[in-house]
């Protein structure tokens, strides 16, 4: 009996070599947790940046997370409301729990959307080049244009969209403040009754900016329209595709639009009317 109750004694040295066992454990624990948020953070290709921002993989190389952006954004002027005092920022500071890199700036139009304030605070006050004021500076005036501002582009889900429905909802339209022309209201005739008309909301990709303003308004539960990168909402035509009216677009082209890209089949070998009208009967 007098054996089981023995207690066993812990040498100074057997408590060494157990502090740092324990002490490996949490660092291997701790490498395997941060290398799972690194890549966590790192895959979300909907990340939301300021104003300005170069491309993704530059931006996170060059953005020392200093928080100046984020904070010219908070004490902007604009952002103060009627009781004189300040509203929540746009722009947010990534932490462990968002599925952003830590410490980089960020925006979720659904709760605070980018204002366009006239004088863009965030982008001047980057002292990298991770939001690149020439991005947003008019070659013509030498002065920051709003316009010029590209966080990402509005698309509109139109299974969800209520004024596709056939509702009169111009939530959206109101709200964007490029009014009438980055979001347009498109007249469709209603086939099902005959006699009223659709008002359906269309985003022009070329001027919309990403501000969100419209995925705020949205009256939706989940909105109905909704900014993404631009990269991930758009398409690509690729080179060999050229509108022939459009000369900048024949010059984003290049060379490609002299090239021959015709396909050449057994069909196109033969002339129109050889095959057209085959076993067409008059």
């Amino acid at each position: 009996m007098g054996s089981k109750n023995k207690k066993v004694e812990i040498t100074p040295r057997r408590r060494f070599f157990t502090n740092i066992a324990h002490n490996i454990g949490l660092g291997a624990m701790g490498t395997l947790l941060w290398a799972g948020y690194v890549n966590k953070a790192k895959s979300s290709p909907l990340t939301l940046r300021p104003p300005a921002a170069i491309e993704e993989k530059d931006f996170l190389k060059t953005c020392i997370k200093c928080g100046l952006c984020a904070e010219a954004c908070y004490n902007r002027p604009q952002n103060i409301d009627k009781e004189g005092n300040r509203k929540p920022g746009t722009l947010k500071m990534a932490k462990a729990e968002d599925s952003v890199t830590i410490g980089t700036p960020f925006f979720v139009p659904r709760d605070v959307p980018c204002y366009m304030c006239e004088d863009i605070p965030c982008v001047p006050v980057c002292p990298t080049g991770a939001l690149d004021v020439n991005k947003v500076t008019n070659p013509k005036s030498g002065e920051l244009d709003i316009r010029m501002m590209d966080m990402g582009v509005a698309i509109v889900d139109v299974h969800s969209c209520i004024a596709y429905w056939g509702l009169q909802c111009d939530a959206c339209y109101r709200a964007c403040p490029l009014l009438d022309e980055a979001i347009k209201l498109v007249y469709n005739r209603n086939d099902r009754t005959g006699k009223h008309a659709f008002l359906e909301p269309e985003v022009n990709p070329d001027v919309c900016t990403g501000c969100g303003l419209c995925e705020k308004a949205c009256v939706t539960e989940k909105p109905a329209i909704f900014v993404l990168p631009r990269d991930v909402a758009l398409g690509k035509a690729g080179d060999h595709y050229v509108k022939g009216w459009d000369k900048k677009d024949q010059q984003r082209a290049g060379n490609r639009a002299n090239e021959d890209v015709t396909t050449h089949t057994e069909r196109s070998s033969k002339k129109a009317v050889d095959y057209l009208n085959k076993g067409v009967e008059y």
